[in-house]
């Protein structure tokens, strides 16, 4: 079972609206969502030249500033990204899983 939460400018007003309303909850959307994720699948691209990335983490944020600091030796070349997309799996094992069925 997983989550899809697409990033903020993709969203509808209604789902930015239900956003907000979680954020009001807890004070923080990140120490909510936290608790029950155990992995994430997203997708990256590169504002250089197009190419999308695919990948797997435990911390989604984390990971998209080491791939815009250059961190990452396989995207390296391609700096900077954009997150286009992303899902949230309960563990991290279900989130490497739908990763190698994306690429």
């Amino acid at each position: 079972m997983f989550y899809i939460y697409p990033t903020h400018q993709n969203m509808t007003n209604k789902q930015k609206d239900k956003k907000s309303i979680l954020r009001n909850i807890n004070n923080d959307d990140d120490l909510f969502l936290s608790s029950q994720i155990g992995g994430w699948v997203y997708i990256l691209k590169s504002k250089k030249d197009g190419h999308l990335y695919v990948g797997s983490t435990k911390n989604l944020r984390k990971r998209l500033q080491e791939h815009n600091l250059g961190l990452i030796r396989s995207t390296k070349s391609r700096r900077p990204f954009e997150l286009v997309y992303y899902e949230a799996y309960k563990s991290e094992k279900d989130a490497r899983l739908r990763e190698s069925r994306l690429k």
